[in-house]
């Protein structure tokens, strides 16, 4: 990989504004399935938040336990900004390799498509260690490739079946119809 996927690339991104993934509010899927969730006291992880739109939502909704952690600091300011009430403790700066915690619930949304493929393995290895006994990873992961070199990077079901075993079983790993138009077909649920 050419590119360093590292604080500072993350940082030129957030701060040139070149954030296409930015999709302006919680997405759908992730959405439906915070409604669903009845314990308001799980501690729960946004990894690679960016702009953590599914931070806020859950917030506003009861959520008192939900941790932010970013490699780039400004979509961290940027949300402080804008959700005053948020706990800024509760906003990690900090490359997710060495984080360490333990939380109920996990949130995927664009990070695992960030990162080098490289690093899936080891993604999954830190996931494992970051959640509780009876711990859950919950979001979106892509299921396409996409034509120009990432990020984001592409995957599919049996990919990522084979990748997060023996570390983590799914579910429910299936196609996501409520996703955002441009992203129906292309995504899947866990």
């Amino acid at each position: 990989m050419e590119k360093k996927l590292n604080d500072s690339y993350w940082e030129s991104r957030y701060q040139k504004r070149e954030t296409g993934w930015d999709i302006g509010e919680v997405s759908t899927p992730l959405m439906e399935f915070f409604n669903s969730i009845d314990n308001k006291n799980l501690k729960i992880l946004i990894p690679g938040c960016g702009n953590a739109y599914e931070a806020a939502y859950l917030h506003s909704n009861g959520f008192k336990n939900v941790f932010l952690l970013d490699f780039a600091e400004s979509p961290l300011i940027h949300f402080q900004k804008n959700n005053p009430d948020f706990p800024k403790q509760h906003l990690i700066h900090q490359d997710f390799f060495t984080h360490l915690g333990s939380y109920d619930l996990i949130i995927e949304q664009t990070f695992f498509c960030a990162i080098d493929p490289i690093l899936r393995k080891k993604y999954v290895e830190q996931m494992h260690q970051l959640l509780s006994a009876e711990g859950k990873l919950a979001g979106l992961l892509f299921d396409c490739q996409f034509e120009t070199e990432g990020p984001p990077f592409g995957g599919s079901k049996s990919e990522y079946e084979i990748t997060f075993y023996p570390f983590l079983r799914f579910e429910k790993l299936e196609s996501c119809h409520n996703s955002i138009s441009q992203e129906v077909g292309k995504s899947c649920f866990s």
